[in-house]
């Protein structure tokens, strides 16, 4: 071992004692300290050897019913004093450890029923969470002002076309309370989301504002039109619901996202097959309709101007309202003139019992006659009669193979998966 080497080791060993030796001075340093902060001159009456503590005379409180200060007060049961109820000039008989009879006394007036536990919402529930229901239900498709609350809660959380999501709550919530919460998550992607409260009347119901709730129920819809349900969605859906159920002191019980996804594309794939659109036409059989004349025609016939330059038939006969079909004028809204007119109807969209192609190609027929048209395939080719009854035979078979999928044509379920 050279010497540098020991001139190192000995060094090394140097420091070790002197970190040693200075760890132990801080040690001792703060011991004494303590010591010094603890040390008193007073002496434990608590520790002292042979000697007694002081009895420390005790006297609980009473009620001194006389004036005089010094005069002994014995504590007494309370009693009824006969005395003070008999005449003056009349004495009691004394009476031998027997009780005095107590004097008639009037009847008690009944106890006044308790009170309701939230007598102030349960008015303002009776009128404002109805007109509240009656909100929720004009916009959800296929529903109607007035129907029942458990019926319009399984229309906003259906088992067979949302994801459900069960929210856990601790305590029982109020509507007002959790509404603006659950406003900022309406939609992922182009799905709705729809909340429903099992209320305190025992009953799933839309949240509104005066309910009271004790489980929550969130649903997403799993398919549209256009696309399922994919696990970009469902991940920013359950990431955004995690954060609202923090602040309204929910717990989410989040399905898993395979079986999601699967249910999903199954749902997707039968509207994808049953999103089917019927179209008749009529070709001027002359000169092209001027736009003004026509509008006019239309009107008579009962179609509904929309904003966007095309007409809808209202279904008057059915009770949440509607469109049977509508008819597109097949120009841009400045056009002046147009020689084609479409009549279109969603066949989805529209129940078997409304009948919405007997009606459409009725109405077609009638306008034929005003307007001098004939009725048209895409290909201009003259739609006969024939024809049209195979079409509608053909609709017929639609309409059974959605009963078989318990989605019916025109139902609630059907409107928000085709609209």
């Amino acid at each position: 071992m050279t010497d540098f080497q020991m001139s190192l080791i000995a060094a090394g060993g140097v420091f070790v004692v002197g970190v040693i030796t200075y760890n132990k001075w801080q040690e001792y340093k703060a011991r004494k300290s303590v010591e010094r902060a603890f040390a008193s001159d007073h002496d434990d009456v608590l520790m002292r050897d042979g000697e007694q503590v002081p009895a420390v005379d005790r006297h609980e409180p009473v009620l001194e019913a006389g004036l005089d200060d010094k005069a002994p007060v014995l504590a007494k049961e309370p009693v009824l004093d006969a005395d003070a109820f008999a005449p003056a000039d009349v004495k009691p008989e004394p009476q031998l450890d027997t009780p005095a009879p107590t004097p008639a006394a009037a009847p008690a007036p009944a106890p006044a029923p308790a009170a309701p536990v939230t007598p102030p919402a349960t008015s303002y529930r009776a009128a404002g969470a109805s007109a509240a229901q009656d909100a929720v239900a004009a916009s959800l498709p296929g529903t109607r002002p007035g129907m029942p609350a458990a019926e319009l809660a399984e229309c906003l959380v259906d088992p067979l076309i949302d994801c459900l999501i069960p929210l856990s709550l601790e305590t029982p919530v109020r509507g007002d309370k959790i509404l603006p919460a659950l406003q900022t998550l309406r939609r992922v992607g182009n799905k709705p989301i729809h909340y429903i409260g099992f209320a305190v009347s025992g009953e799933w119901e839309p949240i509104v504002h005066g309910g009271v709730y004790t489980k929550l129920q969130a649903g997403v819809q799993m398919a549209t039109r256009t696309t399922a349900l994919n696990e970009l969605e469902y991940s920013e859906l359950v990431t955004r619901l995690r954060a609202v159920a923090d602040e309204i002191g929910a717990e989410p019980e989040v399905p898993d996202m395979i079986e999601v996804m699967a249910e999903a594309r199954i749902l997707h794939r039968f509207v994808a097959g049953h999103d089917a659109q019927l179209g008749v036409n009529l070709a001027a059989n002359g000169a092209p309709w001027a736009m003004s004349t026509l509008i006019g025609a239309l009107e008579n016939a009962g179609f509904d101007v929309r904003p966007d330059g095309r007409f809808a038939m209202p279904d008057k006969e059915s009770a949440g309202g509607g469109v049977l079909f509508t008819l597109s004028t097949n120009v841009t809204l400045g056009a002046d003139t147009t020689s084609r007119l479409t009549l279109l109807l969603d066949v989805p969209c529209v129940a078997p019992a409304r009948d919405g192609f007997g009606r459409m190609v009725e109405t077609a027929r009638g306008l034929t006659q005003r307007l001098d048209a004939t009725i048209v395939d895409d290909f201009d080719q003259p739609l006969v009669d024939e024809a049209l009854d195979e079409i509608k035979s053909q609709v017929g078979e639609f309409y059974q193979e959605m009963d078989a999928a318990d989605i019916p044509a025109g139902s609630t379920r059907a409107l928000r998966l085709f609209s």
